[in-house]
């Protein structure tokens, strides 16, 4: 990585990378292990998107302690400082077409539900902010707050929405790999609505008034433009990185988009997947799926059996792509431009296909705070990124809704 040579000073903030003649010259990220480690355990560390719920509908597996596969479980995220994870509650595409959506979240809410209740020493279900912050401060357990990753279960009844907000769901992402009733997505040829429906108009209203986040990630740039004209709370990208360093890309955010969040006091919870950092790093799921696809014909494995989960776990752990320091330019491209105050962690793991190595798991935050502080960020900086930030949104929302309920 080619080092800036000017530091990034924002509203009497530094976050860059060290300088010539600085006080961190000569230093590693490794340097700052134990430093970042205790700030692991001090900071709440947000998490805006993990896909535990989908991971184990594919194999399922007791994560209550050092699981065998995967990205996520209590053991490797107690290591790493994770205390709010955003639980993906993710709605296949298919699903829009073939029926069953509603039925499908549920399922998934389910699985985290059970995961409380069966180890409730090490795991329970967060619905507002005021649980994470109390669930932080007994310590011990790891809060699961939950998101659903495409609005297709709401099906077009405000009902519905109000059903998930009931369940426990603080934030939906509007659409995901195709366009929906609610929206147009960003990987649709198609831009069917131009951005929202008249259905997607009104359910960013009643987000508004329940208190359920609306994540801009996935959607279309039409979309998230009528998104921020029409919403009354803050929003947040809870799992998406800069465009910068993927020009053309739709799926990340522009410099414009990213502006704008940052004017209506939102949030970009930056991406750890490998395609999201770089442009030269995309594509490379591609070959990973026929690999699968090769290995599973001269075995014969079935997919969901346990042969299979280990050979995908080896190919996924064994070829990482990228490093942390892929990750924090994002960081510092979003502080340099709108502030330390709109930045946050969105890993997605257990749904991206390849890591960079350092972060290939839930245990590996400080690695990344490690990284930051040899960038010159400080302490308070690293409060604000590992979880402040998306807290603020995420109170701001209850705020709006709680004025709009009022009247």
């Amino acid at each position: 990585m080619t080092l800036r040579l000017i530091p990034l000073v924002l509203s009497g903030l530094i976050g860059a990378t060290a300088i010539a003649g600085g006080p961190n010259e000569g230093k590693t990220a490794e340097d700052f292990l134990p430093q970042a480690r205790a700030l692991a355990k001090k900071f709440i560390i947000t998490d805006g998107h993990i896909d535990l719920p989908y991971r184990l509908g594919e194999y399922r597996e007791d994560v209550s302690g050092r699981s065998r596969f995967g990205d996520f479980d209590y053991v490797r995220a107690i290591a790493g400082g994770l205390n709010a994870p955003f639980m993906s509650i993710y709605i296949p595409a298919r699903l829009q077409a073939e029926g069953g959506a509603k039925e499908f979240a549920d399922g998934k809410i389910d699985v985290v539900y059970n995961l409380a209740e069966t180890y409730p020493d090490k795991f329970e279900v967060a619905a507002s902010v005021a649980d994470v912050r109390r669930i932080f401060a007994a310590g011990g357990k790891v809060a699961l707050p939950m998101g659903m990753e495409n609005g297709a279960p709401i099906e077009g009844k405000m009902e519905n929405l109000r059903h998930f907000y009931d369940r426990g769901i603080r934030y939906i992402t509007l659409t995901h790999s195709k366009n929906n009733h609610i929206c147009d997505s960003s990987y649709d040829k198609e831009r069917k609505w131009n951005g929202l429906s008249p259905f997607g108009r009104e359910l960013v209203a009643e987000m508004n008034r329940l208190g359920i986040i609306i994540d801009v990630s996935h959607i279309s740039d039409s979309t998230f433009y009528q998104v921020m004209a029409l919403s009354k709370a803050p929003v947040f990208a809870s799992h998406s990185s800069c465009r910068h360093f993927t020009p053309d890309w739709e799926r990340n955010m522009n410099d414009d988009m990213i502006r704008l969040l940052a004017e209506n006091d939102g949030v970009i919870c930056i991406n750890f997947g490998s395609d999201f950092l770089k442009t030269e790093y995309q594509g490379g799921w591609k070959a990973f799926e026929e690999k699968v696809d090769e290995h599973k014909k001269e075995t014969g494995l079935q997919a969901g059996s346990e042969k299979l989960q280990e050979f995908i776990h080896a190919e996924r752990k064994n070829n990482p792509v990228g490093s942390v320091a892929d990750v924090a330019d994002h960081i510092d491209y979003v502080v340099k431009m709108v502030g330390v105050d709109h930045v946050g962690f969105g890993s997605d793991f257990d749904g991206v296909t390849f890591l960079p190595a350092g972060l290939d798991d839930v245990s590996g935050f400080p690695n990344l705070i490690a990284e930051l502080l040899k960038r010159g960020y400080s302490e308070e900086d690293i409060e604000k990124i590992c979880g402040g930030n998306t807290l603020r949104v995420w109170s701001a929302v209850e705020q709006v809704a709680a004025g709009m309920q009022a009247n």
